[in-house]
């Protein structure tokens, strides 16, 4: 990095409280500064379109659309904007979903400070920047089955109290086709029973409650 030029950083967060601690962290660095603080992925987009940051730090959950799906929109405007995406989270599924679509890194928010400012450092050296504890957690599921998306939509509705009724009716399909969704569900989760599989989903971000 030439003298003097410095990593232009944005922060998108609807925790004050987490904005101000990113704040502090950047401002304590003499080779980065904090150009914009977004609180919504409307915010977000709007403030990337005005400031071009170098490297955007994007919370997962913002309270009007998805961290994943503000920096698809940012991505699809600007291809080459490098996006990590910074949560509490460690579910695999979405993980995968967030490099996918195109996510520069993945850290975690209980990462030491030093180690996420290197992750700052990696993506706007045009690396990517994954923690080993994440590739670990992806490698765990590497091979298995994936649900398919009416697999999904069984697995929200039973997690949102759905009976196999109520399933049945809301997707438009049988009462023993739910049945075997079901069934697959629990084989590809290796879970023991409904409640055990919807807890194994929201743990991998396959659903949220």
């Amino acid at each position: 990095m030439p003298q003097g030029k410095q990593i232009r950083v944005m922060s998108v967060d609807d925790h004050p409280l987490v904005r101000e601690g990113i704040a502090a962290m950047i401002k304590g660095q003499p080779d980065m500064t904090l150009i914009a603080e977004a609180a919504s992925g409307r915010d977000a987009m709007q403030l990337f379109r005005e400031h071009r940051p170098d490297v955007t730090l994007m919370d997962l959950r913002l309270p009007d659309m998805s961290g994943i799906d503000t920096m698809i929109a940012i991505r699809t405007e600007f291809a080459d904007a490098r996006i990590v995406l910074l949560t509490t989270f460690e579910g695999d599924v979405e993980i995968q979903r967030a490099l996918e679509a195109g996510a520069r890194g993945y850290m975690l928010k209980s990462m030491p400070p030093r180690e996420l400012l290197a992750g700052v450092r990696e993506v706007n050296a045009g690396r990517k920047f994954i923690p080993p504890e994440i590739v670990s957690s992806l490698a765990q599921h590497l091979g298995e089955h994936a649900l398919t998306a009416r697999e999904v939509e069984v697995l929200q509705a039973l997690a949102d109290g759905g009976g196999n009724r109520d399933i049945a009716k809301s997707l438009f399909i049988s009462e023993e086709t739910v049945k075997v969704h079901i069934k697959h569900i629990m084989e590809k989760l290796g879970a023991a029973d409904r409640t055990e599989a919807v807890t194994i989903a929201v743990r991998r971000g396959i659903i949220e409650l």
